[in-house]
């Protein structure tokens, strides 16, 4: 589920930052190319509805809502983390939870990738391998229908630029991708 969707970030010895996104988006895709850039053309026109007054309503010049979000963590005008979540609908949740255990809980970027994950989808909560079984039951036991799911639950990367200009990368092992450097 979600093969198609390809995320890279790059700094560079001037701190220059790059977080890029690219997603067919379903097995359908487009089947166009850019010819200047050979970037593939995704097809979110998928995410419009036709149900009158309905948010993604199909109109003209509207936009569907969809999930191709490169994130860029800023502070005081200064680069701070390029970043992305891969996923589908888990992306703009992926995006918080790794902002959160960054901030709120003080990890890592490679651990804030690493932590386990939850998504609320299609009616039952995926709770990712690592949480307490007591959390499970706990949740279980508030009326929600938990799950394992058998696949993992997004993939991320990040490169977090500290102060001193050392770069700290971090690749999630759910997906293919490395953190690299020279």
């Amino acid at each position: 589920m979600h093969r198609d969707t390809v995320y890279i970030t790059v700094v560079d010895l001037d701190r220059m930052a790059v977080s890029l996104i690219c997603s067919l988006y379903k097995g359908f895709g487009t089947g166009i190319a850019s010819e200047r850039f050979g970037i593939l053309l995704q097809n979110r026109g998928a995410g419009f509805c036709l149900t009158q007054g309905h948010p993604n309503e199909m109109a003209g010049g509207r936009r569907p809502m969809h999930t191709i979000i490169p994130g860029m963590l800023r502070r005081g005008g200064r680069v701070l983390m390029p970043f992305g979540v891969m996923g589908g609908a888990y992306q703009p949740e992926g995006h918080a939870r790794l902002v959160s255990n960054l901030r709120d809980f003080g990890m890592s970027p490679q651990a804030a990738i690493d932590a386990p994950r939850s998504f609320a989808d299609e009616g039952v909560l995926k709770l990712e391998r690592g949480y307490d079984p007591a959390v499970r039951q706990e949740l279980a036991g508030m009326g929600h229908d938990v799950v394992v799911p058998d696949a993992p639950v997004g993939g991320a990367q990040a490169i977090m630029i500290h102060d001193s200009g050392v770069l700290e990368g971090g690749s999630d092992p759910r997906k293919d991708g490395c953190a690299l450097g020279y």
